[in-house]
């Protein structure tokens, strides 16, 4: 078991070039049991109450009175001190938790931090509620004082919630309950995940390394995971489908209750994305599985000598071309390098990560698989979670998070209320950042066999985030449109789950039996009800934005890093405009998608 976070002071420096760093979360608090996280929990819950004594009922005579810009600025900054506080002591605690989930002490501590922070924000929650029955042209007076208006964008994205408010009390109670509800169910989740094993071969491993035996360069490695895989997620599928059906119906008594008409509005709304731009994505993307992924599957099944593949096979290494393990310090280098290139900036953000100790990349019992960039508070700093075991895909997950690492740095200084940025923009620095590193790695490959090879774990990924990705919304829509007539049983969801699978992978992927329990694992369906076309639409995004980059160079990276730094200050029209760029036209997808075209076109070209 992993000793609780330590001090810097006391934590190992990773002066080895190849030890792979642990984070220190001294930068937030020295220790779970800490003096300062029990002051600081002390502390929250009576800010909450003072401020909650200070404008309840107050706001509207706030915005009428003769100072009302700056008596409501004022309001709106001591908000944003309480809300960096609450911010800073959930996210220690989310992050001690996911550096093993199987502990029970680290599990009691998130459960009670969570539990507190959630009754102590119950005293904050009628300040956004109030705020939005202010009258508007009050309200636009008020603004017209710069400092309320420094606050306009936060403002405005509070108002669209204004159609899907309900009164106070009904809030407090969907408030209080969450711990009781959809939290409690994702931390059931998290913690059935983390403690499942899985027999490969007489060997009994977590999940992270049994999905890396998926891209085992042995074919029976890869076949022995995928059955493991399907027999231990067999023997737990009830309780999986439990959880499901219990989100979903959960997620539509909200959604009813606050008159979201469309199942994924809810997210739309989050993600400050118009419906029509999301279903102009999907239609995209699902008339073009013939021409990508059916395409490509079909030519890597060549490659195997094979008519079809089967689907543990879908991510297997190329054969006769060895397979890399990559040393930690050349990850780094790699990354660092391919950054440094189109910015020093960017590259100099992004190496504070490594020297300051803000990535855990070991995989560890119990520690949550996967992959993760988390920004804590602006008053702090983002931490990356990995699971780093030295496959070339490895370094592009870190290139992706470290994107989303530079991202937040730069969007911090907009505050706790502005920095956030919706999925759909969040993805486009982590998805640029892969795209950096790949075409740094590529130049550098002059034998064909690499070079090939190289070329086809991109095209994977770039299947993985879009084409997949979308298949995992279609589902995702399956499920919840259907969990509105009654309970799924877990043969029902896994026959959702082929149908979308067999659609979007095409003939030349067999799913063999067991593959229909394989949704159990996808943690977005659980924590982020339809996050997942954000992957999508910033891969289409950026590839968009790396054409523009490559046709012309100059001042595009300053353009670039003002974009990322402007956080959740802005729509992404604006954004997108000084590119050229406008994701409401039909065709800008189109252009996101040829590039992956182009890359599939290339390797068939290498068969010639």
């Amino acid at each position: 078991m992993q000793d609780a976070p330590r001090p810097a002071t006391r934590g190992r420096r990773d002066d080895a070039p190849d030890t792979l760093p642990e984070w220190n979360l001294a930068d937030l608090y020295p220790a779970l049991d800490a003096p300062e996280v029990t002051r600081d929990l002390i502390r929250g819950e009576e800010e909450c109450e003072a401020f909650e004594a200070a404008y309840k009922g107050k706001l509207a005579a706030l915005a009428a009175g003769p100072d009302a810009g700056a008596a409501l600025a004022a309001a709106v900054r001591r908000y944003e001190a309480v809300e960096d506080l609450l911010g800073r002591l959930i996210s220690f605690a989310s992050l001690v938790y996911v550096g093993d989930t199987t502990d029970p002490a680290r599990a009691k501590f998130y459960g009670d931090v969570q539990e507190k922070i959630t009754a102590a924000s119950l005293h904050l929650l009628f300040f956004t509620l109030e705020l939005n029955r202010v009258d508007d042209a009050a309200l636009e007076r008020a603004m017209a004082d710069a400092a309320l208006g420094h606050y306009r964008p936060w403002i405005e994205d509070v108002r669209k919630e204004k159609p899907y408010q309900l009164d106070d009390r009904l809030e407090e109670l969907f408030h209080e309950k969450s711990v009781t509800g959809y939290s409690a169910w994702n931390r059931l989740f998290d913690e059935t995940i983390a403690g499942l094993r899985f027999e490969v071969e007489g060997e009994e491993l977590a999940i992270e390394p049994t999905l890396n035996l998926l891209q085992d360069p042995d074919g029976g490695k890869r076949a022995a995971a995928a059955h493991a895989i399907a027999a231990t997620f067999k023997q737990n599928l009830r309780l999986f489908a439990l959880i499901s059906n219990t989100l979903a119906k959960d997620k539509e008594i909200s959604d009813r209750w606050r008159g979201f008409k469309d199942i994924a509005d809810a997210r739309h709304l989050s993600n400050r994305v118009e419906r029509e731009v999301v279903e102009a994505l999907v239609e995209a993307v699902r008339a073009a599985y013939p021409k990508l992924s059916h395409r490509y599957y079909r030519l890597k099944a060549r490659w195997f000598g094979q008519e079809t593949l089967p689907h543990w096979d879908r991510n297997a290494p190329l054969p006769d071309v060895p397979m890399q393990t990559i040393p930690w310090r050349e990850a780094r280098e790699t990354v660092l390098s391919a950054y440094g290139t189109f910015s020093p900036e960017m590259a100099a953000v992004a190496e504070r990560f490594f020297r300051d100790r803000w990535i855990d990349a070991p995989v560890r019992p119990g520690k949550q698989p996967g992959a993760f960039a988390h920004p804590t508070v602006p008053s702090a700093h983002p931490y990356v979670l990995l699971n780093y075991q030295g496959k070339p895909r490895d370094v592009m997950t870190l290139a992706h998070e470290l994107g989303h690492g530079v991202h937040q740095v730069l969007a911090a200084p907009n505050g706790a209320l502005m920095a956030p940025t919706p999925l759909t923009l969040a993805e486009t620095a982590s998805v640029f950042g892969e795209m950096l590193t790949f075409r740094s790695l590529l130049a550098r490959i002059t034998e064909p066999a690499q070079r090939k090879a190289m070329l086809a774990s991109k095209v994977e990924d770039m299947l993985n985030t879009v084409v997949r990705q979308i298949a995992f919304y279609s589902f995702e829509r399956k499920l919840h449109s259907e969990r509105k007539l009654g309970e799924l049983t877990p043969d029902r969801i896994g026959e959702l789950w082929m149908s979308v699978q067999g659609e979007s992978l095409g003939p030349a992927i067999e799913l063999k039996p067991g593959y229909e329990t394989f949704w159990a694992y996808i943690p977005h369906f659980v924590h982020s009800p339809f996050y997942v076309y954000a992957y999508a639409f910033g891969d289409c995004l950026v590839n968009s934005l790396y054409a523009v980059y490559e046709r012309a160079a100059d001042g595009f990276a300053e353009r670039y890093l003002a974009m990322l730094a402007a956080g959740g200050t802005k729509h992404h029209a604006e954004l997108l405009a000084p590119f050229g760029l406008d994701a409401r036209d039909p065709a800008f997808w189109q252009g996101g998608l040829s590039v992956i075209e182009r890359m599939i076109a290339e390797l068939e070209a290498m068969e010639d």
